[in-house]
């Protein structure tokens, strides 16, 4: 018996065909399924066409059991009803085994993609932390920095006030020499009392100087900073 394609012989050699090489396809693909070449698209072609080839076996499926249910003799028609079916179970087979196959594909590579997606995020927020670390770093070498100058301004203020107060005894000493030198040679008292507030004069105008300088040491501290 012959179809638009072939004798009903010629048809199921070529489905027996396309058999061998959908099997050999698909355990192809299985044992990439594990190895270090999956999901970098040979896969992908290989399963088109085990797919394409399957679909082509199922197509000449169709074709003989036309082809068979013509066969004029019950024992040779009966023989190719069995031929027929075996082919077609096989390639049902297959399709369901390629099917599984592709269901597991898909979930790995939507793994895949969460493990990169969750990946980027870690880094994400690692760089973040990093960020959060550098400037904490910076504030605390700011502050060390201000303690620094605080502690060089609070020594330049007591080097001041230790020379200001040196000069003050120096200043007493004198005056007291003053004193008794005027009182040697019979100053008046009135010339006296002159000198010693003018004096106190003095020392008013020292402790301002002296709280003057004080006030613009920590002002240019603080405004450095």
């Amino acid at each position: 018996m012959e179809g638009g394609g072939g004798t009903l012989s010629e048809i199921h050699q070529s489905a027996k065909k396309l058999l061998l090489r959908s099997r050999d396809g698909l355990e192809r693909l299985e044992r990439l399924e594990y190895s270090a070449t999956a999901g970098t698209g040979a896969d992908t072609e290989l399963s088109f066409a085990v797919k394409k080839d399957i679909t082509q076996i199922q197509s000449l499926c169709v074709e003989m059991d036309r082809l068979w249910r013509s066969v004029a003799a019950k024992p040779q028609r009966d023989l190719w009803k069995r031929k027929v079916e075996q082919i077609a179970e096989e390639a049902e087979s297959l399709r369901a085994s390629l099917d599984k196959y592709n269901l597991r594909n898909q979930k790995r590579m939507r793994e895949a993609n969460e493990r990169a997606e969750l990946l980027g995020r870690a880094n994400g927020d690692s760089a973040h932390v990093l960020r959060i670390f550098d400037e904490e770093a910076q504030a605390l070498h700011s502050v060390r920095t201000s303690a620094r100058e605080l502690e060089n301004a609070n020594a330049i203020g007591e080097a001041i006030l230790s020379s200001i107060h040196g000069q003050r005894e120096r200043l007493k000493s004198a005056h007291r020499k003053a004193l008794d030198i005027l009182n040697t040679v019979g100053i008046s008292n009135s010339v006296l009392r002159l000198i010693e507030r003018r004096n106190r004069v003095d020392q008013w105008i020292k402790y301002a100087g002296m709280l003057l300088t004080v006030i613009f040491l920590f002002a240019f501290v603080f405004w450095r900073h």
